[in-house]
């Protein structure tokens, strides 16, 4: 088995299918691995559209000042009250995983806050659905979910090209790749 799907056992990350379920919010404390630090200069509004429209939810926070929201177990933002915030997106994304069936919903629920807020969602050539969203701060955030696996598809031709194979592809009687 690949080290690639070997990682789903450990991951808070679902292994990607059409019933893939999100993961339970998880609201225990750890050492954060990494984290994002938004500016905002309307903290309430800011949480509002990261928690109705992204689907965070508030861990912590301090009165006026500063907003700890996650969504999944390693999937922390940290929303910084300050004087002014960048007049446009910036070049980088930040992406957060999702599943499939969180998409769609995200986008409608996104959309209601900030009709212009969204594009997507798309398919792209490394096999997720993305959708890119601008939060009121001006950050560009990126959802992914992974497609379900296709063993005849031109993606997993590609995967096995460079080494990757899915656990169930090509088994023998022992378990074992062939």
């Amino acid at each position: 088995m690949s080290d690639y799907y070997n990682a789903f056992e450990t991951s808070p990350v679902p292994p990607p299918g059409p019933d893939a379920v999100p993961p339970e919010p998880f609201r225990g404390i750890y050492g954060m691995p990494a984290f994002a630090t938004i500016p905002t200069n309307d903290l309430a509004a800011s949480v509002n559209f990261w928690t109705r429209g992204l689907g965070f939810f508030e861990l912590f926070g301090i009165p006026g000042r500063l907003v700890h929201l996650r969504r999944w177990a390693f999937q922390d933002v940290l929303l910084v009250s300050e004087e002014s915030v960048p007049e446009q997106a910036p070049a980088m994304s930040l992406s957060f995983a999702c599943v499939l069936s969180q998409v769609d919903p995200l986008v409608e629920a996104c959309r209601a806050l900030r009709p212009d807020c969204v594009d997507g969602p798309r398919d792209t050539a490394w096999h997720t659905r993305d959708v890119t969203v601008i939060t009121p701060e001006n950050a560009r955030i990126v959802l992914t979910a992974a497609k379900p696996f296709d063993p005849d598809s031109q993606e997993a031709r590609n995967l096995a090209a460079v080494g990757i194979v899915h656990p169930d592809a090509g088994r023998g009687d022992n378990g074992e790749h062939a």
